[in-house]
């Protein structure tokens, strides 16, 4: 239940904290007192449209905060999984919701038990929490989609909608992978033997990866052959000298090593040792260079054979508008890949049908299911429609809630049709064009009571549940919310005594001028209070004895009405 609502700089309030209690709770207040800036103000926790030009002093934040206290005994499984599922603090006492809104450009945040949220989880927080009933819901009840979830409602379909839009979901993408795979093969079909001509293109050429770059560097070597050929005799007669074999590093060593020999007895065995080594060394080193010289000389017609070859890569490239032998090499593959699918894409297609037929089966079989229990919700709830709103002085109404075949959709496979008839003798019609706004307004209420008693709902709020009814109706409307707030919290924005008469707890909304400042504010009433209020609902702006001995009879009477629901609801 709604236990506490706290306003800050909001509209025409500053500061205002709201204790409400368990039952009946009715707010009343002359007309422009700012009865309607409670109800923005909750609309704003359930993820309404944050706007700058509620913050009234453009210093300071809007702050709209609701306390709700979780009934013990009341089931909040669906509530519980949310929060925790997205690591939303959950304590399972209460539930906090804030809403914060800046003066710059109605910049908002959204907080639930004190932890920042997106708006959308807050919403779906609000949805197990509080319902606002306002003339915008009344008009819903003429929509088709509203009728719809109703009856699914009352029919306990949940689990059974969310395990069949999953196997409508699978439907809607094999069906989707059919199409693509069909609109695929016919491309692929069109575009084949232009397909064969490019792989065969790219398979002549027997690329292999690298390839392009080790040409690409075998060519800067062969192109400049003559610089190293010049280069590599400059090599050679250092290491070997004249062609008699005189003054090359390699003979000088050699004779230096000679040498060392001689004196090995002065030098040590060491550095002729190290000698020896070098002359090694340099041997091998001169007998390298003269393998790699005739290498480089036996190679005649090279640069041709690479320009020839490299030449062919780089025009299958342009063709392609790539740059690499890999890239080349990946289209090849796609290439073969396109083609394995075309020889292999009738039984694909096979496939996949197969598939969509399985998911179709499945998806009908749910759907069917979903529709039963429709169809046997759609009887009770007309039936028990008439029951409660004839005392609602509907006593000629009469209801007929259609389920038809429509095709599939993830609601299923039916269409829902509310006809109803108000007076005798009047044919039934669509809700929309056969109700005032008054039956409407009756006709949505009767609808609340019931659903209220399928669902775990801790709080119903009604905004102009009133409109377009008086006398007896009004009584009857009111006695109707009280038998809801036996179950559930039932908090009503109302210019009715007949309503007003029967609250548990009593609100007024006062507009208040201080300082040249317009404020409104909120007041939790008395016992005497509530007499006066009421006495101002009925005597309107002169209040005499008489009015004020009417209103006193008058919740003398609601109080006993209260007494005999209590019973009522206690025997049901």
């Amino acid at each position: 239940m709604l236990r506490l609502l706290r306003i800050s700089n909001y509209a025409l309030i500053d500061n205002v904290e709201i204790e409400f209690e368990r039952g009946f709770n009715v707010i009343t207040g002359e007309t422009g007192a700012g009865k309607s800036i409670i109800l923005g103000a909750l609309s704003l926790l359930q993820g309404g449209r944050a706007d700058s030009r509620t913050v009234a002093d453009p210093n300071r934040k809007s702050v709209i905060e609701a306390e709700f206290e979780l009934d013990g005994e009341g089931d909040h499984s669906l509530l519980s999984d949310y929060c925790r599922t997205n690591d939303i603090d959950w304590d399972g006492e209460r539930v906090l919701l804030r809403r914060e809104i800046a003066a710059s450009r109605g910049r908002s945040r959204a907080f639930v038990n004190d932890s920042p949220v997106a708006l959308v989880h807050l919403e779906e927080v609000a949805r197990h929490l509080v319902d606002i009933h306002s003339q915008h819901h009344n008009q819903l009840l003429s929509q088709a989609p509203f009728q719809l979830a109703v009856i699914d409602a009352i029919a306990g379909n949940g689990a059974r909608l969310a395990a069949y839009r999953q196997l409508f979901d699978t439907l809607r993408l094999t069906m989707r992978s059919l199409k693509t795979a069909r609109a695929e093969l016919e491309r692929s079909r069109a575009d084949e033997e232009f397909m064969r001509f490019q792989l065969s293109q790219i398979d002549e050429l027997r690329l292999s990866p690298g390839e392009q770059e080790e040409l690409e560097r075998q060519r800067e070597v062969v192109a400049n052959i003559d610089s190293l050929k010049e280069s590599m005799s400059e090599l050679l007669a250092a290491l070997n000298g004249s062609d008699d074999g005189e003054g090359g590093a390699v003979a000088l060593v050699d004779a230096a090593t000679s040498s060392a020999r001689r004196l090995t007895s002065l030098l040590g065995d060491e550095l002729t040792d190290r000698l020896e080594s070098a002359s090694i060394e340099l041997n091998d080193i001169a007998s390298t260079v003269a393998d790699a010289n005739e290498e480089l000389a036996a190679q005649p017609g090279l640069l041709q054979t690479i320009d020839q070859r490299l030449g062919d890569i780089y025009s299958l490239e342009r063709k392609h508008h790539v740059d690499t032998v890999g890239e080349l090499l990946t289209i090849a593959d796609s290439l073969r890949s396109r083609l394995d699918a075309i020889d292999n894409g009738d039984e694909e297609i096979t496939r996949l049908k197969r598939a969509a037929r399985r998911a179709r089966d499945l998806a009908l079989e749910a759907a069917g299911e979903i529709s039963d229990h429709r169809r046997e919700a759609a009887g009770w709830l007309a039936g028990r429609l008439r029951e409660v709103a004839q005392p609602l002085g509907m006593k000629n109404l009469a209801v007929e809630i259609r389920v038809s075949d429509a095709d599939m959709s993830a609601t299923g496979t039916d269409r829902v049709e509310f006809l109803c008839a108000f007076n005798k003798n009047q044919p039934l019609m669509a809700v929309g064009g056969a109700a005032s706004g008054g039956e409407i307004s009756r006709l949505m209420l009767s609808l609340k009571a019931i659903i209220a008693s399928r669902m775990q709902l801790p709080s119903i709020i009604f905004d102009e549940i009133d409109t377009g009814i008086s006398g007896r109706t009004a009584q009857k409307v009111s006695e109707r919310l009280s038998y809801i707030a036996g179950k559930h919290q039932v908090l009503c924005i109302t210019h009715l005594p007949q309503i007003a008469a029967m609250a548990d707890t009593h609100f007024e909304i006062r507009k208040t001028v201080e300082n040249g400042k317009t404020s409104t504010r909120i007041h939790k009433l008395g016992k005497e209070e509530q007499t006066e209020e009421l006495a101002r609902l009925l005597g309107g702006a002169e209040i005499t004895g008489a009015v004020l001995e009417n209103a006193r009879e008058m919740k003398r009477l609601a109080e006993k009405k209260k007494r005999e629901l209590l019973e009522e609801r206690n025997v049901i």
